[in-house]
């Protein structure tokens, strides 16, 4: 598959001019997509910050002729991004009937019971952890955002506020907290370290343990156009392939796969130590591999048309809200989410064509998008202002919003979905 082997030891010279891969230090020189300069996607502003100056950083993605990492450079620590962080799981009941489902389903298939520990990283408000602590089964989350780990641990979620990686890992070993099952759900994207990460994942699982981790398919990303899910706090974009690559380096193995519809399509993967023969690796692994290579993504041709691609579709959706605003009509957005600010910040949209938008998360309220400066209210504000059209951010969870917003139809108004192309629905 590749020019050199991979190991977790594979280095090389830096470049001054030129980004490295951040898994295996090859230099970057091939884009898929630059979507210019944004801020950070999740730093809403305060109204006392509006008229402040606000940092730009480029969204240039690039792919690894190496090992076909899709990645950004890391151009903001991490610690920058989520030290205090906007975005609240819980606030999805779609995903939270996931992850009720998703804890049932591992309990009975890992025999996890109250002799077991559980370990989220990244485990945010405690969305996740709450259900295995409904099946008294021992948890620990490790959140670094520490107003959200806050929130956690006054729900009765025990939660270390702290970056993991390989040194994390081992002081939790030593407090005797090792895991029979770490669970990661849209973290891998978001840590520039990749490699002390997934080292750290090697040490705490123990020798019959399992991960499992939720990460952005690359393959639906790129067929469905949803380009807007690229921002500054997902470094990486992943394929089954990349990430069995990545696996592998440290010593485990990807045994079993999930395509899910979350965030427009993602994979669940499940990882043991590759020495633990006692779980084969499983069809859906070996079907997703070919999948994958068949549609070219072990190939560096396939990664090379779609900038081109994302440039019409904000042509489209710009025609769209011209075209609207000229016949007079008033148009909000629904959500603010990391996703809508990329959308809004790349195609110049702001208050001249979106009046405000709205979020169901009261730390919003009362504030400001990033850029645009578009402002945040309760979703009551569309019963108040009866806009004729409403442009649902969160278009992964359009159903939920349609169901919940239907009070629009009541007036004539409309919704409007603009990935993968514009689509507006009665």
């Amino acid at each position: 598959m590749s020019q050199q082997t991979i190991t977790k030891e594979t280095v090389k010279s830096s470049s001054e001019h030129t980004p490295q891969c951040l898994f295996c230090s090859t230099s970057l020189n091939h884009t898929l997509v630059d979507l210019g300069m944004s801020p950070l996607c999740e730093s809403i502003l305060s109204v006392d910050r509006v008229n402040q100056m606000e940092p730009f950083y480029p969204l240039h993605v690039r792919v690894c002729s190496n090992c076909f990492l899709v990645q950004l450079e890391a151009y903001v620590s991490p610690e920058h991004i989520f030290t205090e962080y906007a975005y609240f799981s819980s606030f999805s009941d779609t995903w939270l009937a996931q992850c009720k489902a998703y804890t049932d389903n591992v309990v009975e298939r890992f025999g996890l019971d109250q002799d077991s520990h559980v370990v989220e990283l990244a485990s945010n408000d405690g969305y996740l952890l709450q259900y295995f602590v409904d099946k008294n089964i021992p948890v620990l989350g490790v959140e670094p955002a520490t107003n959200i780990a806050k929130v956690a641990i006054e729900k009765g979620i025990p939660t270390l506020n702290e970056f993991f990686g390989e040194d994390c890992a081992k002081t939790l070993v030593a407090q005797g907290k090792a895991a029979d099952l770490i669970a990661a759900n849209n973290v891998i994207a978001h840590v520039p370290n990749l490699n002390d990460f997934i080292a750290g994942i090697k040490i705490l699982m123990k020798p019959g343990g399992v991960f499992t981790g939720e990460i952005q398919h690359l393959m639906r990303l790129m067929e469905l156009n949803q380009f807007d899910t690229i921002y500054h706090e997902h470094f990486f974009y992943h394929t089954l392939s990349t990430l069995e690559t990545i696996f592998a380096a440290h010593g485990m193995t990807i045994f079993d796969v999930e395509e899910l519809p979350t965030h427009g399509g993602s994979l669940r993967i499940y990882a043991r130590h590759t020495d633990d023969q006692t779980k084969p690796v499983g069809d859906r692994v070996i079907d997703l591999r070919q999948r994958e290579a068949a549609a070219g993504f072990t190939s560096l041709e396939r990664y090379t048309h779609f900038d081109e691609q994302v440039r019409e579709t904000k042509r489209k959706l710009l025609n769209f809200l011209i075209k609207t605003k000229q016949e007079g009509k008033t148009i909000v957005g629904y959500g603010a989410p990391g996703k809508g600010n990329t959308l809004l910040n790349y195609c110049g949209i702001r208050t001249d064509f979106l009046d405000y938008t709205v979020d169901r998360n009261p730390y919003k309220h009362g504030k400001f998008l990033p850029g645009t400066h578009i402002p945040v209210y309760h979703p009551d504000k569309i019963k108040e202002t009866k806009p004729d059209y409403v442009l649902i951010l969160p278009w992964n969870v359009k159903d939920e919003i349609m169901e919940q917003m239907s009070v629009i139809r009541e007036w004539g108004g409309k919704f409007v979905v603009p990935i993968p192309e514009v689509t507006v629905y009665p």
